[in-house]
């Protein structure tokens, strides 16, 4: 079963358009590829780590990308009040770590509802809003920022699935 490819066709952005659209599609377009690099694996295969000590698989970036979701747009830049799903105070990586017992349809299910979630959080604040994060309340950030620091971070991660599909199979690919 094919269950973790993108629910639509991975877009490359423009190359002409304005400030908001433009982030918005390359952050899509970084989304769209973690989906795509884990496409066609079963379950166990996304869980397979890298090499020791990492406990990084598939499944875990895919948890944690859930909850850099939910942190930067829901928990921050939104101010809603939420917890993280995976991770606490005593538990920091639970989303790379816990991921032996962890069911992966729904992980990603939660991921692609975090999206839309964290979209629709941010909708109406302007690229300039700035807010504090809980968890590093003596920074100030603005929404523009977090639209780069996303991308980076999927962009990241991004390469780390590369090396980790081609270990579980051998496909590589952009």
């Amino acid at each position: 079963m094919n269950w973790s490819a993108p629910d639509r066709t991975r877009t490359r952005p423009p190359q002409i358009s304005d400030e908001r659209p433009m982030r918005q599609s390359w952050l899509d377009y970084h989304r769209d590829t973690l989906l795509v690099k884990c496409a066609g694996l079963d379950a166990k295969q996304l869980k397979q780590r890298s090499v020791e000590p990492s406990t990084m698989s598939l499944h875990g970036m895919v948890r944690h990308m859930t909850e850099v979701e939910r942190g930067w747009f829901r928990l921050a830049a939104a101010a809603e009040d939420i917890e993280y799903i995976y991770c606490s105070e005593d538990n920091l990586d639970g989303d790379f770590d816990d991921t032996e017992q962890a069911d992966a349809a729904t992980d990603f299910a939660t991921f692609r509802r975090e999206i839309e979630l964290a979209d629709a959080a941010v909708a109406d604040l302007p690229l300039d809003h700035i807010f504090r994060h809980p968890r590093r309340p003596e920074l100030e950030y603005n929404l523009r920022w977090v639209y780069m620091h996303m991308i980076e971070e999927y962009a990241r991660h991004n390469g780390h699935a590369d090396l980790l599909r081609e270990r579980i199979d051998g496909a590589t690919g952009d």
